[in-house]
């Protein structure tokens, strides 16, 4: 059992918040995002966040620093768009590996130096694998439902790139996040349960799917159980929810997968819904409010925030989460129930 995995049991653990929101405050500019080395760069890179790890690796360091300092456990690297196939938006696909490298050592630096100023409480990196830019389960052609933009064997073969990186500069749990499209997750998890067999690590793995609307489904149409169903065959240290809904609008799905999984749970919800500028305006207090709806219910393992939220927020949540004990497991329930 790797040290995440024991305190999993013990305490709720907090994960960070958005980093794009954070990067945004920075208002970095077209030359800050391609900084000396890619000043001649062919294309524009502005938005191209991941490649901040590269030319800003100080703006990176400090926004992990901010979320540990607001309580955090565990910080994602700055790698949600790290593959080959979103890359190649910048083509930058040659520099995937060196992108996700540094990611993962920049955070992995800082949770360090932070975990040596209080021991009693280590802090964790998790692999951010976000779910590429494009679907293996349904066609981007209207008048074409049978054509693939991509196939699993060319995602497979992207997650496990971008896999192999993390780990190499020392993540401590991967993390495939903002699930749309379960097939896509199924190339991560596949890739990653072949690179830990060939590696001979057993690094933990977290899932985090999105329901999309109000209809409670993922935009390739599962629901909760049928997206816990799918992906149940690989062996996980969380499975849960993040994007997409505010927190009161993720809790009926997040029962779902406390009542039916043997996982932990999760949940990173955005700070409430857009508003019509495309913002996030829930207040820190608000979010963790409604957040302790889970708690009381003992509905969650693992808290964060995902779009608008800020150290503020993950410190609200931080606190609140403070006063409840973790969502028991299914299994160890059972043993309860008949000793």
């Amino acid at each position: 059992m790797s040290k995440i995995e024991e305190i999993l049991s013990q305490k709720i653990l907090i994960l960070d918040g958005a980093m794009g929101t954070m990067l945004q405050e920075y208002k970095f500019t077209e030359e800050d995002f391609r900084g000396k080395r890619f000043a001649d760069w062919p294309v524009s890179l502005k938005g191209n966040n991941d490649l901040l790890s590269i030319t800003q690796p100080e703006a990176i360091a400090a926004i992990h620093r901010k979320y540990f300092d607001a309580g955090a456990d565990i910080v994602e690297t700055n790698t949600f768009s790290g593959t080959t196939i979103a890359m190649a938006d910048y083509e930058m696909q040659d520099l995937v590996y060196e992108l996700n490298y540094e990611s993962a050592r920049i955070a992995k630096e800082v949770a360090q130096e932070v975990t040596l100023e209080n021991p009693e409480k280590p802090r964790f990196v998790a692999g951010a694998i976000g779910p590429t830019n494009k679907t293996a389960s349904m066609s981007p052609e209207v008048n074409d439902p049978g054509f693939r933009a991509i196939t699993f064997s060319e995602l497979s073969a992207a997650y496990k790139e971008q896999a192999k990186a993390l780990i190499d500069g020392g993540v401590d749990v991967l993390l495939v996040e903002t699930v749309f499209d379960t097939l896509n997750a199924k190339a991560a998890l596949f890739a990653i349960e072949e690179l830990k067999e060939e590696l001979a690590v057993d690094v933990p793995v977290m899932i985090s799917g999105t329901i999309t609307d109000a209809s409670g489904r993922t935009l390739s149409g599962q629901t909760a159980e049928a997206f816990l169903i799918s992906i149940s065959h690989i062996p996980l240290l969380s499975v849960g929810f993040n994007c997409a809904l505010g927190a009161k609008q993720l809790t009926p799905h997040l029962e779902v997968l406390a009542q039916k999984t043997d996982y932990g749970v999760s949940a990173y919800p955005n700070a409430g819904l857009p508003n019509a500028f495309g913002e996030y305006d829930q207040s820190p207090r608000e979010m963790a409010e409604q957040i302790r709806d889970y708690l009381s219910r003992g509905l969650v393992n693992i808290l964060g925030g995902c779009c608008g939220t800020t150290p503020k927020h993950i410190k609200a949540i931080a606190e609140i989460a403070k006063e409840y004990k973790p969502r028991q497991f299914r299994k160890n329930l059972s043993q309860t129930e008949t000793e």
